[in-house]
């Protein structure tokens, strides 16, 4: 319907704008009939006689009212296998070609590229077009183009005005296989020149052409002769398809290339830059091949099993040292203890930027420092001291946390898979565990050891606190149990036990003595070497209170005030 109006057509994206302006009277306005003409903005029939309305129709070679009795039917098949890489051509259709059809016989990677004889242009698949199905408009004439799994074909009605070549594009060196179908009035067959079903076979001849490639570079190898076709009338190199090929001369060999060959070598290439500048990934390559010297000074390239064993290195470590970095340090940790001097703790890393480990060129700082605490109250439950016999504190530690200052918890994250070293169980090594390191690295043995301590602390204040008493004086007085003499005679004392009545020497009559009853303290300490230092400790208060009683008694003294 509007065939009569004007049309624009985008070369780029092949989007069609019609325009509202009628074309000229006489415009042709239909690709199959050709003779259809416009006419006031309205596609009017014509026949090929070229006057209205008329019926009359061309036959399939263009004769008008004609009976196809003229008609040639030209058709063939071309097989090529790329040997280069670019357009390989296969075939030529003359001017006047009529129902052309063209097609690929099994489908292929190649596709079909059509180029005009005259002016050269290409009219399908160009280099930057893509094979895809489409109908367009070429050469006066509509084309349908169909890419159905990489088979592909090409028809038109025509008439061809120019001819054209046909050639094809090969993705790889395998054969492609294109064969073609077209009708042409006899009268047109004079001028053509490529066909093979339509010439003489007299007028074309096998000809030498060249001699093959030599089949080794060295050695002693061998070579063909090379047979084209030749057409008679003016000595040019045609389409060997034009000759006949029963009668194609068997191929002439000789030898080539006698000279002796070369020991293939290894050749490398230069280094390319180190992929780091530091680290412990960094690395170079070079190309490696193997290439065997010819006689004219050329090289060639050789398999790699030709060259000796030695093969050169083609990647090498390069820049493998540490990266530079800064010191990072994490946050003090608390006192290790909650009076006096401690010590704390600090994580203290060299790293890079990507948290790697690095050189630093500054001096480490300080991961552990002295922390000062308030000084321990005296007399508190809290602090227990071991003295020697000098007055100097021995060892010291703490029995109950305070809470004024909370000794720093482990996180419950961080389980423990059992002690990391063996002088874990080195008891005098167990004062260390209020110090978060070594408590991590022994966290098995502190971890038992701080449970019996919170064990015996219970059990130490559920106890009544014993302080020393004095026995009251009865009928029967308890008496301590020593040797000493009296008056200057020596006399046995014998033991006392409670409830019993003593003896008194020579009728003397001396004042009772009471017994000191010392309380026990409650063994709280689980270290064997502490236990041992305690009841030394014991055991000379002991002495010095039993010396203190031998001496009043020899004084004729008490040791306390009577009751």
């Amino acid at each position: 319907e509007q065939r009569c109006f004007l049309t624009c057509e985008s070369k780029e994206t092949r989007e069609i704008v019609y325009m509202k302006r009628i074309v000229h009277d006489g415009t042709r306005c239909s690709y199959s009939e050709r003779y259809d003409i416009c006419v006031r903005g309205d596609c009017v029939k014509v026949g090929c006689d070229k006057v209205l309305g008329s019926v009359k129709k061309e036959d399939k070679c263009g004769v008008c009212g004609g009976d196809n009795s003229h008609c040639k039917i030209i058709k063939g098949t071309f097989s090529r296998a790329a040997k280069k890489p670019g357009y390989m051509k296969m075939f030529e259709i003359p001017a006047g070609a009529r129902h052309l059809t063209i097609q690929e016989s099994n489908a292929s990677p190649h596709f079909i590229v059509i180029k005009n004889q005259v002016t050269g242009n290409f009219i399908l698949n160009e280099e930057d077009d893509f094979p895809d199905t489409k109908t367009f408009i070429e050469m006066g004439v509509i084309w349908e183009y169909t890419n159905n799994d990489d088979k592909e074909s090409l028809q038109t009605i025509g008439p061809l005005h120019d001819g054209i070549v046909v050639l094809m594009m090969p993705s790889d060196d395998t054969k492609c296989s294109l064969s073609y179908k077209y009708t042409i009035h006899e009268d047109d067959l004079a001028t053509m020149t490529n066909e093979v079903l339509q010439e003489d076979m007299a007028a074309f001849e096998w000809a030498l052409k060249r001699w093959s490639q030599c089949s080794k570079q060295c050695g002693g190898g061998a070579q063909f002769t090379r047979y084209g076709c030749r057409r008679k009338a003016d000595a040019k190199m045609i389409h060997r398809s034009f000759c006949d090929a029963s009668k194609k001369p068997k191929p002439i060999r000789r030898m080539c290339n006698l000279h002796e060959c070369s020991q293939p070598i290894w050749i490398t290439g230069e280094w390319e830059p180190c992929t780091r500048t530091c680290g412990k990934s960094g690395y170079q390559i070079r190309s490696v091949r193997c290439i065997q010297p010819l006689h004219d000074g050329t090289n060639r390239s050789a398999h790699s099993k030709y060259c000796n064993e030695d093969r050169p290195e083609t990647r090498k470590p390069c820049n493998r040292e540490l990266c530079p970095a800064q010191w990072r340090v994490g946050p003090w940790s608390q006192c290790s203890v909650t009076c006096r001097n401690g010590t704390q703790e600090r994580q203290v890393v060299c790293r890079t930027r990507d948290n790697m480990i690095g050189h630093c060129e500054e001096e480490k700082p300080d991961a552990i420092r002295i922390c000062r605490m308030p000084a321990c109250p005296k007399n508190s439950s809290q602090q227990t001291s071991l003295t020697s016999s000098k007055g100097k504190s021995l060892i010291q530690w703490l029995s109950r946390p305070d809470p004024a200052y909370p000794i720093q918890k482990v996180s419950k994250k961080a389980i423990c898979h059992g002690d990391k070293s063996i002088f874990c169980r080195m008891e005098v090594l167990a004062r260390y565990c209020s110090i978060p390191g070594y408590n991590k690295l022994c966290c098995k043995y502190c971890n038992s050891l701080s449970q019996q301590l919170a064990n015996k602390t219970n059990d130490s204040e559920s106890q009544k606190q014993v302080k020393p008493t004095l026995l009251p004086e009865t009928t029967k007085k308890p008496r301590v149990v020593t040797s000493h003499k009296v008056n200057g005679t020596k006399e046995s004392v014998q033991k006392n036990a409670v409830g019993q009545a003593h003896k008194r020497e020579n009728g003397n009559s001396k004042k009772p003595q009471h017994k000191l009853i010392i309380p026990t303290r409650p063994n709280m300490v689980s270290n064997h070497r502490l236990q041992f230092l305690l009841d030394q400790r014991r055991k000379e208060l002991l002495n010095n209170s039993s010396e203190k009683t031998v001496s009043s008694v020899k004084n004729n003294s008490l040791p306390h005030p009577e009751i």
